[in-house]
């Protein structure tokens, strides 16, 4: 018998009506399954204060939903959209509803967090219960620990854990997904008219934002998107582990903004790689994209245990660090966001994100470390560019991503290891092909000259049309000097880590 007369699902980023934890819970749990979904002005209103209105993953969420909303007709029930605080919005409705639970899956970010905790205690002082699920990730929080019972801390001993669990039950269990269409009869129609669902759904513009290029960059939002994007990855998923290295080819899945916003489900893309680690020569690019996928929990749980690291070191003694600062600092930090430092990979890669929201993995470890191995820049500034610019932007795995590199993290690379861009360059872009694609004023330069054009002959400079410092910048800084000023600002940790 189910337990509650009426329920209200809340869909935060898990946009899809398949393989959906608190929706299947929901369903088998109520008579009736009311579906929201909040556009929180918590979230929404500090990128319009911050001139943000064209922001390419609100135009991603908005489709999203017009696309969930329609799916969700078609199982007989429709989405309740809202715009206003979801901290308001949520016990609102529910009581206007008259509901008995609020159903949603765990989101694991502090701000989040506390907003759940607002949330649930309003429920709880009106007498309805809050229920919440793991959906967004295989193992979370405390599943995953040490012979000790502590957290990880160490990604390889994590994943070798994660891979132990998974395969203790054949992946059949942790992957399995959650059935919805069979419980489609307990969904309440939307209160609003099934012939016009977009009068239910408050345009672009009167959330305040504006249309993006991202149609423009092929781009498409919702299940289909995810859908698709999976169709064209799996064939091509044995050769990931090499190709994911190279900017210039179609190396990896594209669906991370998918995964960001639960388009698609982990649990869809983590069986799909586990069943290949059996199939051949596709075994060894499946096993890399699955290592990919758990670095992503690994970050969730470190995140859990740690929330500091949202804002200062994992490591407390790279606090200690001296970073640049003033009005010298802000300009190399301004040309390294322009995509002006001279160093054409690094360049490149920066006006890749500016102009797409989207920044091949390979390169985000390039140009993290350029910014603060060569420029001596702060990584929060980084990160918190990389917060504002990527359609893929997790807290979780950006703040990991770029400890890493600071080497301030958890399992981070060495302090002393510093990414020459140039290096990486010729290694990663060997033909210029990736660079040539966002620096067509670079394109005329051939060979080796094209990762580093200030040591190109004045002659070649001329017939390519270039004029350093002119229509190409000259390096902000020479590598090899800034390593060195590195290793010294460093030098503070190793004093530290040798006492």
């Amino acid at each position: 018998m189910p337990q509650f007369e009426k329920s209200l699902l809340w869909f935060r980023r898990d946009l899809r009506v398949f393989d959906h934890a608190a929706l299947h819970h929901a369903l088998k749990a109520s008579k009736q399954v009311f579906c929201v979904f909040v556009f929180d002005t918590d979230i929404l209103q500090p990128l319009l204060d911050a001139g943000l209105s064209a922001d390419r993953r609100v135009e991603f969420i908005h489709a999203s939903i017009v696309e969930l909303d329609s799916e969700l007709r078609k199982l007989g029930g429709g989405l309740i959209v809202r715009h206003g605080a979801a901290r308001h919005e949520i016990p609102a409705l529910a009581a206007q509803l008259g509901v008995d639970a609020v159903f949603t899956n765990h989101d694991y970010e502090p701000q989040a967090t506390q907003r759940d905790a607002e949330v649930a205690n309003a429920l709880a002082a009106d007498g309805r219960q809050w229920r919440s699920f793991k959906d967004q990730v295989i193992f979370e929080r405390d599943e995953i620990l040490t012979l000790a019972n502590q957290p990880f801390s160490v990604f390889t001993p994590y994943k070798n854990a994660w891979m132990k669990r998974l395969a203790a039950a054949d992946g059949a269990f942790f992957l399995q997904p959650y059935p919805i269409e069979k419980y489609a009869s307990q969904l309440a129609p939307s209160p609003t008219s099934p012939t016009s669902p977009a009068d239910a759904i408050p345009s672009l513009a009167a959330l305040g934002f504006e249309t993006t290029n991202l149609l423009d960059l092929k781009i498409t939002p919702g299940m289909s998107g995810a859908a698709s994007l999976l169709e064209d990855f799996m064939p091509r998923i044995g050769q990931y582990g090499q190709a994911r290295d190279f900017p210039a080819i179609k190396g990896p899945s594209y669906l991370s903004v998918h995964l960001r916003f639960g388009t698609i489900s982990i649990r869809t893309l983590a069986r799909m790689a586990y069943q290949t680690l059996h199939q051949g020569s596709a075994a060894s690019g499946a096993a890399v994209w699955l290592s990919e996928l758990t670095w992503r929990d690994f970050y969730f749980m470190i995140l859990h245990h740690h929330p500091h690291v949202a804002q200062r070191a994992f490591k407390p003694d790279y606090d200690a660090i001296q970073w640049e600062s003033g009005a010298h600092a802000e300009s190399l930090f301004q040309a390294w966001c322009d995509g002006r430092t001279g160093y054409p990979l690094v360049d490149a890669a920066m006006l890749q994100l500016n102009q797409s929201g989207y920044m091949h993995n390979r390169l985000r470890m390039v140009v993290a470390s350029f910014l603060m191995k060569d420029l001596g820049i702060d990584w929060r500034w980084g990160e918190q560019y990389f917060a504002a610019k990527l359609n893929d932007f997790d807290l979780a795995a950006n703040n990991g991503g770029w400890q890493w590199a600071a080497s301030s993290g958890c399992d981070a690379q060495p302090y002393f290891r510093i990414f020459n861009p140039t290096t990486q360059s010729e290694k990663f872009d060997a033909d210029g092909k990736f660079i040539r694609r966002y620096l067509p004023q670079l394109a005329g330069l051939t060979g080796k000259h094209i990762h580093a054009p200030w040591l190109a002959p004045l002659d070649e400079l001329e017939k390519a049309g270039i004029k350093l410092g002119k229509n190409y910048p000259l390096p902000l800084v020479q590598h090899d000097e800034a390593r060195k000023l590195t290793l010294q600002r460093y030098a503070v940790v190793k004093k530290v880590t040798d006492e």
